[in-house]
C-alpha cells in the first residue's frame, strides 16, 4: 500500500507541474481542447487545464524578414531580375488575429509559401504596364502599389507588411550594355555642350574686352587729337598774338616790319638744319627767289595789319 501512495503522489505532483506552462518574451502561446481553440497564453508563467489543454502553436510576434529573387517582363518584353528584402510581422495582439495567424495555414511553410507568391504576383502585375526605361525609377511606387495590393489580404491572415526594400533591379546582360551605352553617350553629350557653352562664353568675353579696349583706345584717341587741336589753336593765337605786339613795336619805332618776318624765315630754317637728323632741305638762294620770299612775308604782313586795323 505504501508503494502505491507513493505513485500516486508523484502522479499528483507530475499533473500539477504539467499544468503550469512557460511562454517566451516575444511570443505568443496558443491553447486548444480537445482539438478545439481555447484561449491565448501571454508571455510568463501559465496555467493550463491538467491533462485536456495542450499548447497547440507559439506564435512569434517579433518582426520577420525574407529574401526574395524573382524575375518579371516589361511591357516592352524586357526581363527584370529583382532581389528584395521583405519585413512583415503578426498584426496585433487581439485573440481573432492570433486565431487566423495560428489556423489559416497547415504550417509556416505554407504561409511563406503563399505570401511570397502573392508579392511576386503583385510586383510582376504592376511591372508588366511598365517599359523598360522606367523600371529603375518606380521603386518607391512598387512598394506603395504591393503594400496597397496586399495589406487587405495579409490582415486577413494576420499578418501585416512593414516594408518592401528593392535591394537590386537588373536586366539581361544585352539591356544593361545598351543602357551603360545610353548614359555614355549623354554625358558625353552634356560634356560636349557644356565645353561648347565654355567656349562661347570665353569668346563672347574675349570679344567684349575687345570691343571695350577699342572703344577706351577711340575714345583716347579722340581726346588727345581734340587736345592737340587745342594745342595748336592756342599756339597759333600766341604767334599771332605775339606778331601783333611785335609789329606795333617796330610801327612806334619807324622800323619796317617785314624784318620780323625775315627773322621768323631764319629762325625756322635755323630750327630745320638743327632738327632735320640728315634730312635734306632744298632752299632757293637765287636773290630772284629771296625777293620773292620777301614779297610773299610783306604781303602777309600786310594782311595781318589789316586785321589788327579791323
Amino acid at each position: 500500500m505504501g508503494t502505491v501512495y507513493i505513485i500516486i503522489a508523484v502522479l499528483v505532483v507530475l499533473i500539477i507541474l504539467s499544468s503550469f506552462v512557460t511562454v517566451q518574451q516575444g511570443t505568443i502561446g496558443i491553447t486548444t481542447i480537445f482539438g478545439k481553440y481555447n484561449r491565448v497564453l501571454f508571455p510568463g508563467l501559465n496555467f493550463k487545464v491538467p491533462l485536456i489543454e495542450k499548447v497547440f502553436k507559439r506564435i512569434s510576434i517579433q518582426n520577420r524578414s525574407v529574401e526574395l529573387e524573382f524575375q518579371a517582363i516589361t511591357i516592352d518584353q524586357a526581363n527584370v531580375y529583382f532581389k528584395a528584402m521583405l519585413l512583415y510581422s503578426v498584426w496585433n495582439q487581439d485573440e481573432q488575429t492570433l486565431k487566423n495567424v495560428a489556423f489559416k495555414f497547415v504550417d509556416e511553410r505554407s504561409f511563406m509559401q503563399a505570401l511570397i507568391r502573392t508579392i511576386e504576383g503583385s510586383i510582376r502585375g504592376f511591372v508588366a504596364t511598365k517599359r523598360q526605361s522606367e523600371v529603375l525609377g518606380l521603386r518607391r511606387d512598387i512598394t506603395e502599389h504591393v503594400k496597397e495590393q496586399i495589406d487587405k489580404t495579409l490582415e486577413d491572415w494576420g499578418y501585416h507588411l512593414q516594408d518592401l526594400q528593392m535591394n537590386d533591379i537588373t536586366f539581361d546582360d544585352a539591356i544593361m550594355k545598351s543602357m551603360a551605352q545610353v548614359v555614355a553617350s549623354n554625358n558625353l553629350k552634356a560634356a560636349a555642350e557644356n565645353e561648347g557653352q565654355a567656349l562661347l562664353i570665353t569668346k563672347t568675353k574675349a570679344a567684349e574686352a575687345d570691343g571695350n579696349a577699342i572703344k577706351i583706345a577711340a575714345e583716347a584717341e579722340r581726346q588727345a587729337a581734340q587736345l592737340r587741336g587745342m594745342g595748336v589753336a592756342l599756339f597759333r593765337e600766341e604767334v599771332a598774338k605775339g606778331m601783333t605786339m611785335a609789329a606795333k613795336e617796330m610801327q612806334q619805332a619807324n622800323l619796317d616790319t617785314s624784318v620780323i618776318l625775315f627773322s621768323m624765315w631764319t629762325e625756322a630754317i635755323k630750327h630745320f638744319a638743327e632738327n632735320s637728323k640728315g634730312n635734306v632741305i632744298f632752299l632757293d638762294g637765287s636773290s630772284e627767289g629771296m625777293d620773292h620770299t620777301m614779297q610773299q612775308m610783306m604781303a602777309m604782313n600786310k594782311l595781318m595789319e589789316n586785321r589788327s586795323h579791323k
